[in-house]
């Protein structure tokens, strides 16, 4: 740990030894048995928390067992593509996903022999084990250089449609003289499964080592780090266990991603309050010769924080449920089960296992019952600098951020194209380049039009005038199913003149795009395809497919973002008004979080375009920023402010948040550390909307860490004085009788103190 000095403050008065019993001799009196019997309360939860650990820890690595990643699970409950996709599976007749398979010749037009091959080769993979045996054949491109065909997979695979994948490419490679990509919903849905299978061991290895790694350099402690680690595990154990058994029965939806985030979210949930109650354990123990009492004196003073901070988080998350957004909405539930995980292990596992192993948790570096505070002087002088020039500061700290959040309104969240959804190269994406240089751009991907059946003839002539549209077809009682809102590429393999399939009076169209389906041009022509076939008299017709859903994701994470912004911001004010029992500070720390969030998504519109080569974020990625940045941005404004009210009632409040900044700065700098460097092993995901939220969390983190928490909050604090607790006031009583006076505080916080 950074280098402490003491107070000066005079040593406690000596305690006379205890008499001894009558004839001299030292027996165990009541106090050792009261040690004794101390023990039994730690003890006990020691015990049962090891037993929690030991019948739910395997649940950390279950997760996936209950997941989806079907991307059509997680669409806006109410947006059209989302009834067009639920009708439209009703036309699924096989229950398929398809896989698209393109050949590009390597040099001169495809022959005959090459055709055949093609025809062998799907003919070959309908027979595999995960297959529905539906293909269609094989079509030639325009220009004769390339073949596209289309394999029907069972959608119940899961985690076996990986191999199926593989094993559709290898019959697949065996066309002499050709290039083999893979595109289609199935081959998206191999490659995120390859994608998440980290998820459960690499990402959560990756965490806590580097988590450790960082404990073990700023505390130079042994016990400690593992103790605060092992708290963090039990708490995701008992966590996933939860969830695990809430989506096991269908209450609520995991994907790849929200798992993640629950490990992410707990491990340094529970790291940072391990830190603050084991920072104030330490500091007690240099002024209690009994670890009882220390701890004691450490928990009284931790639980309001920790449990505020837990509230803030929790229901920042918990406002998730107003979302229209299914992902969105299961991150709600499951964060909040995470964080309230987390508390309760900081509240009751770390602090047993610390007054068990006392001073020894801390060695090598023993802290001594000297009856001295220590100080780091590294936040001595920072807190000198507070002292002598709070308003440069925050106004410097004003404009700096300011002038980042200018660039935010530049950040692109139209959503990550389908070529950069993974941040390295997978084999779905170049399948899809391959096949939209041959075949129209929207092939692999049409748009989707479910329709009355006796109107089937007008919607067709409506949506194949569209500007944009390359040909509409519909499914018939013949052709291979298609993936729900994927559509199979327009292979659909129905013979000339076959009548369209009905199903409960309706019809299904798929209308082949020109343009890329993730692109703007081809939202842009869904939109008038909408116009469209919404003008034909009684066809209650609807527009559904993967353009129309990205359409329909990004403006519903715009009115979610609207919505649940000022929501999660008037949750956050309550939790402070309450703790702080005042409205200036409130309002205060949560304006400067919110203008933290701003330059980070500012820093963000520069870094992702320029460093990252993002062309734009997923939608979702701005809303999930601001929830955890103002939760958890918060949290540290939490932790200072509670100690600066703490001394404020014993030195007045522009000497006590020198105090309370000098007491803090090093144990908030470390856990704000731990929580972006948590937050960053998230880039181990090979996904783009990860690693988005894993840079804009970690660098928000340690802007909110080392810029307005250690600057801007202290220096408007020291400026505005007792009027931050406008309207209930300090409520300053003095200094207690043997504590450190006024005038040896103000010297402490100016560096100069002994």
């Amino acid at each position: 740990m950074p280098a402490d000095r003491p107070h000066a403050a005079p040593p406690p008065a000596p305690v006379p030894p205890a008499p001894s019993p009558p004839g001299g001799a030292p027996t165990p009196g009541p106090s050792a048995r009261r040690r004794r019997a101390r023990l039994l309360v730690p003890l006990a939860l020691l015990i049962v928390w090891l037993g929690l650990g030991g019948a739910f820890g395997s649940y950390a690595g279950r997760l996936g067992e209950v997941a989806t990643n079907d991307r059509a699970a997680f669409l806006p409950r109410s947006a059209e593509s989302t009834e067009a996709a639920r009708l439209g599976a009703d036309f699924r007749t096989d229950n398929a996903v398809p896989v698209i398979i393109v050949w590009e010749s390597r040099g001169g037009p495809l022959d005959g022999t090459g055709h055949a091959a093609a025809e062998q080769a799907l003919r070959a993979a309908a027979a595999l084990p995960g297959a529905t045996g539906r293909v269609s054949p094989a079509l030639p491109a325009a220009d004769g250089q390339a073949l596209q065909g289309v394999v029907q997979l069972r959608a119940d695979l899961g985690r076996e449609t990986g191999d199926t994948v593989r094993a559709v490419r290898e019959l697949a490679e065996q066309v002499p003289g050709t290039t083999v990509g893979l595109a289609g919903p199935a081959a998206i849905a191999a490659d995120l499964g390859g994608a998440f299978a980290g998820i459960d061991g690499l990402l959560l290895g990756v965490a806590l080592g580097v988590v450790l790694l960082i404990l073990l350099a700023v505390y130079r402690a042994l016990l400690l780090p593992l103790l605060v680690i092992l708290g963090a595990v039990f708490a995701l154990g008992i966590a996933c266990a939860l969830v695990y058994l809430l989506a096991d029965h269908g209450l609520v939806t995991v994907d790849g991603q929200v798992q993640g985030l629950l490990s992410i979210l707990v491990i340094g949930a529970a790291t940072d309050y391990g830190l603050l109650l084991s920072a104030r354990f330490r500091e007690e123990l240099h002024l209690h010769g009994d670890r009882f009492a220390a701890m004691r004196t450490a928990w009284r003073h931790s639980l309001e924080p920790i449990a505020a901070s837990g509230a803030t988080v929790a229901l920042g998350l918990l406002v998730l449920l107003l979302s229209d957004l299914t992902n969105n909405r299961a991150l709600g539930p499951v964060g909040a089960i995470g964080i309230a995980c987390a508390v309760l292990s900081a509240l009751t596992f770390l602090p047993a296992a610390l007054v068990l192993a006392g001073r020894a948790a801390y060695w090598p570096a023993r802290p001594a019952a000297d009856g001295r505070a220590p100080v780091n002087a590294v936040w001595a002088r920072v807190a000198e600098l507070v002292a002598r020039r709070p308003r440069a500061l925050w106004a410097g700290s004003l404009v700096l951020l300011a002038g980042l959040a200018a660039l935010a309104p530049t950040l692109d969240a139209g959503g990550v194209p389908q070529s950069e959804l993974f941040v390295k190269a997978q084999p779905s994406a170049a399948g899809q380049r391959l096949l939209s240089a041959h075949f129209p751009g929207g092939s692999g991907n049409p748009a989707v039009i479910i329709a009355a059946a006796d109107r089937a003839a007008p919607v067709t002539e409506a949506a194949a005038a569209v500007p944009g549209v390359a040909a509409v077809r519909a499914t018939t009682a013949g052709a291979p199913g298609a993936a729900q809102g994927g559509g199979q590429g327009g292979a659909s393999g129905a013979a000339p003149g076959a009548a369209p399939l009905v199903v409960d009076g309706r019809v299904r169209l798929e209308a082949t795009l020109t343009d890329p389906a993730d692109s703007d041009a081809a939202i842009a022509t869904v939109l008038r395809l909408r116009d469209a076939v919404h003008a034909v008299p009684d066809a209650r017709a609807l527009v559904g497919g993967y353009t129309a859903q990205q359409e329909d994701t990004r403006t519903t994470a715009a009115h979610d973002r609207r919505l649940i912004t000022p929501v999660v911001l008037l949750c956050v004010l309550a939790v402070l008004v309450l703790l702080l029992r005042s409205l200036v500070a409130p309002l205060l720390l949560a304006a400067t979080v919110a203008l933290s969030y701003l330059a980070t998504l500012g820093v963000s519109a520069v870094v992702f375009p320029h460093v990252f080569g993002f062309s734009a974020v997923d939608p979702s990625v701005p809303l999930y920023g601001y929830v955890f940045l103002v939760a958890l941005g918060v949290d540290y404004n939490i932790f200072l402010m509670t100690r600066v009210r703490e001394e404020s009632l014993r030195v007045g409040t522009r000497e006590g948040v020198l105090r309370g900044l000098t007491a803090t700065g090093g144990v908030i700098t470390s856990a704000g550390v731990v929580l972006a460097a948590t937050f960053a092993a998230l880039g181990v995901i090979p996904l783009a909307f990860l690693a988005q939220i894993a840079f804009i969390v970690a660098f928000g983190v340690l802007l909110d860490t080392l810029l307005v928490r250690s600057l801007l909050v202290p220096a408007l604090v020291r400026d505005l004085g007792d009027r931050v607790w406008w309207p209930a006031g300090s409520g300053r009583r003095g200094p207690r009788p043997g504590s450190v006076s006024a005038a040896e505080s103000a010297e402490v916080g100016s560096g100069t103190g002994g």
